[in-house]
């Protein structure tokens, strides 16, 4: 039977009632009402989703903030990511100063999420970009469902329609782009040159050419081993005889890595030559788009260019 206790204020006027809860098996529940008959109804509900064995522990997820987790998802989650986390911790910063990051995790619900997505298209955000956000969020929650002892929660991302995608990107290098664009890049640094030449001959993502190193090559073989994909498979990547070339003329470094770019440098690099070679509309993700075309225009099946590219799906290979 439930102990409901009258709470007064230092005048002896009763402000409200305090229902406490205690089943063997379970941790005590407490919670405070106005009215005695709501302390009443709870701590019935409480006893009998008890007794039916039905019942989950809600106190954590009342008690804590969407940004208290996110800080916590920021210490905890993000450090075991791949790549450095600052896109990750970008979004993260982006969710904490957004009105829902005030409220209680067990409060959030679909309107709550609906209501933060019309914030960021309001702000100009892209379909992907909001979609990238809405997989934190649904991330940390399933987080602190499973490990935060917040099991009674609803993940409210599973509730709500996420922006439509544009359609897929197609585009290639026109006309002269491709030596304007070798060009330029040249100019700003030549290794941002030797890293487009290879990008375009091994359809390689930019972070696994970034995250080279010599001991992944073998030139006998002609082959970059890739251990650890963006898709969790490692995979080996044929190097033809451009891009041995280009491997060749490349100096070896004492720390054991084949380019001295960090993303973020080439990044700035690459925004730096397309300015230079007064190319628009493309991105540096566009090479594995156009090396990809290339290889299905040289005969290989999708099979066949699935498993140099590394895409999970055929659905996602567009010859």
């Amino acid at each position: 039977m439930a102990t409901i206790n009258s709470r007064e204020d230092q005048d002896g006027i009763t402000i409200g009632w305090q229902a406490i809860v205690r089943r063997k098996g379970h941790p005590s529940q407490t919670k405070t009402f106005r009215a005695k008959r709501e302390a009443e109804a709870w701590a019935r509900g409480i006893e009998s989703e008890m007794d039916r064995g039905v019942w989950r522990d809600t106190s954590a997820a009342e008690r804590t903030t969407l940004k208290e987790c996110l800080g916590r998802y920021s210490q905890e989650i993000i450090p075991t990511k791949k790549g450095d986390g600052r896109r990750e911790l970008g979004f993260l910063r982006q969710w904490q100063a957004r009105p829902i990051a005030c409220r209680f995790m067990a409060a959030i619900d679909g309107q709550d999420v609906a209501a933060s997505i019309k914030e960021m298209e309001a702000e100009g955000k892209a379909a992907n970009t909001i979609r990238l956000h809405l997989a934190l969020l649904s991330h940390l929650f399933e987080i602190a469902r499973k490990e935060w002892r917040m099991a009674s929660l609803i993940n409210p991302v599973e509730f709500v329609r996420k922006p439509k995608l544009p359609q897929g990107r197609e585009r290639r290098l026109v006309d002269d782009e491709e030596p304007r664009l070798l060009a330029a890049c040249q100019s700003v640094n030549p290794e941002l040159a030797a890293i487009a030449r290879f990008a375009i001959e091994t359809a390689m993502r930019q972070g696994e050419i970034v995250g080279m190193m010599w001991g992944m090559i073998d030139l006998k073989r002609h082959v970059v081993h890739l251990p650890d994909t963006k898709n969790g498979l490692a995979r080996d990547v044929p190097l033809s005889v451009a891009a041995l070339e280009v491997l060749g003329a490349l100096p070896r470094r004492m720390d054991g890595k084949v380019w001295t770019y960090t993303q973020e440098g080439m990044r700035a690099s690459w925004r730096r030559a397309l300015k230079h070679a007064g190319i628009t509309g493309l991105t540096f993700h566009d090479l594995r788009h156009e090396a990809t075309s290339r290889l299905f225009e040289k005969g290989f099946n999708p099979m066949e260019v699935s498993t140099i590219t590394g895409h999970k799906t055929l659905q996602m290979l567009k010859p």
